[in-house]
């Protein structure tokens, strides 16, 4: 199986094994304790912290380990919320967060704070210019990704630290997909990340607390990792996670150049060999591993399941996957095709071999899906021939079925005919505007109907 989902979880980094394997001797007692076995597990994770903020560029003691790069974002959220309270409850985010900074800025809301979410450009790519824009006297804390987890898109940290900066607010910084490529620089205040992402061992998270950042821990107070992490240290994953940063790092600069030499050739071949495809993020400005795409008329768990079977793990921020009937709100936000997304994110040492077979693959498997779903063939031109108007019904049908049944019927209009797809599933609202962009047609806009909402197409050539 070739694995590429790293973005998700990268592979067990050997020195990361070796650590764990070999810390677990001498890091299973208490830390906190003054006898031999105690002081041992200290000075392991007093190591551990120590070469943490060497690889992040802070002090040591603005490390916290936490038991998920999860919990450090809630954690660091939260704390520099409460921290900040008499400032005000404004809380910035940006529209393509990860999951976990949106839930904790929906929790927010829920208890009486305001939040506001800055949109992105197509490309994925916040505009410090909005951020400073969202700025207000009562904001208490801004949250950026330091790179998008889905396409890969490398956001402006430093121009949006300096932003806020000025000020007067705090940036808290979402480094999970990118600490391993290398330190975050700017001005930030706060940043989280985690182990699993840089091929650490999974349950170790970091949050750092830059020193003069108002910070209140939430939740009963603790006497461990400062007050801000509840718990038991996992000393043995700590030290595996710490090494393994470590590792990557050692090797980041030259595995960089090669996977964003596989990475561009993924994208430049991808839609030179599959028909109707876009591929998303910015083409410069991304991460070494990560490339996404969507393909049009095309079911993302159909596409997935038939890459699987192919020896191919992936994964899709598409609206069609077993877990979602709502397309990616990362997709959302930028404005692109959802229907049939993949996202290839490569590990570090990842074969060539492997991306020259998915390349040959992909394809096949592409038309396979399409095929079953019954996706049109190019229609022939149709010349003007004044107004008219098709209604298609795919009320009660998921994606992509709704385009499909659009693209199906759209030669049977004159130029300057329309088509109304009437339609409930939500993607729609994406996928039919995405479509036209990638025909060149005019996407009119929606109306309400008695059922769904109307999606009207026209045609223009």
């Amino acid at each position: 199986m070739a694995y590429f989902d790293a973005a998700s979880s990268a592979p067990l980094h050997p020195v990361a094994r070796q650590a764990l394997l070999a810390s677990l001797d001498d890091g299973w007692a208490d830390p906190a304790r003054l006898y031999r076995e105690g002081r041992k597990a200290r000075m392991l994770l007093d190591a551990a912290r120590e070469a943490a903020a060497e690889a992040v560029g802070c002090r040591a003691d603005e490390v916290v380990f936490t038991a998920s790069g999860t919990q450090a974002v809630h954690t660091g959220v939260a704390g520099a919320l409460a921290g900040r309270r008499r400032v005000g409850s404004h809380l910035i985010v940006s529209s393509v967060e990860h999951s976990s900074v949106l839930h904790s800025a929906d929790l927010h809301a829920s208890g009486g704070g305001t939040v506001t979410k800055v949109a992105v450009e197509r490309t994925g790519r916040a505009d410090p210019a909005a951020y400073a824009a969202a700025l207000r006297e009562d904001t208490a804390l801004a949250v950026l990704q330091s790179a998008n987890h889905e396409v890969g898109t490398v956001q402006p940290v430093a121009e949006v630290a300096a932003v806020c900066r000025a000020a007067g607010v705090p940036l808290l910084v979402d480094a999970a997909q990118s600490l391993g490529w290398g330190p975050v620089g700017g001005g930030w205040s706060l940043l989280a990340a985690s182990a699993h992402k840089w091929g650490g061992p999974p349950g170790v998270g970091l949050l750092v607390v830059r020193k003069g950042v108002r910070f209140a821990a939430q939740g009963p107070a603790g006497e461990r990792e400062s007050g801000r992490a509840p718990g038991f240290e996992n000393i043995p994953a700590i030290v595996a996670a710490v090494a393994s940063l470590r590792a990557v790092r050692a090797e980041a600069a030259q595995e960089a150049v090669r996977l964003r030499e596989l990475t561009a050739r993924i994208r430049t071949r991808v839609p030179a060999t599959v028909p109707d495809v876009e591929v998303v993020g910015d083409p410069e400005r991304r991460l070494p591993g990560i490339v996404t795409f969507s393909c049009l008329y095309v079911d993302g768990e159909a596409l997935l399941h038939a890459l699987d079977e192919a020896g191919f793990a992936v994964s899709s921020g598409s609206s069609c996957t077993s877990s979602t009937l709502t397309p990616s709100h990362v997709l959302k936000a930028m404005g692109v095709l959802s229907e049939g997304n993949v996202r290839v994110s490569l590990p570090p040492g990842a074969a060539e071999a492997d991306v020259a077979r998915f390349l040959e693959v992909l394809p096949g498997a592409v038309a396979g899906v399409r095929e079953k779903l019954g996706a049109p063939a190019p229609a022939p031109a149709v010349p003007a021939g004044g107004a008219g108007e098709l209604v298609v019904d795919s009320l009660g049908k998921r994606c992509p079925i709704p385009v499909i049944e659009l693209a199906k019927v759209f030669g049977d209009v004159p130029v300057g005919g329309t088509v109304r797809v009437l339609s409930d599933d939500e993607a729609a609202r994406l996928d039919i505007p995405a479509w036209c962009e990638m025909r060149g047609q005019e996407y009119v806009g929606e109306e309400p109907a008695e059922r769904g909402t109307a999606y009207v197409v026209r045609r223009v050539s």
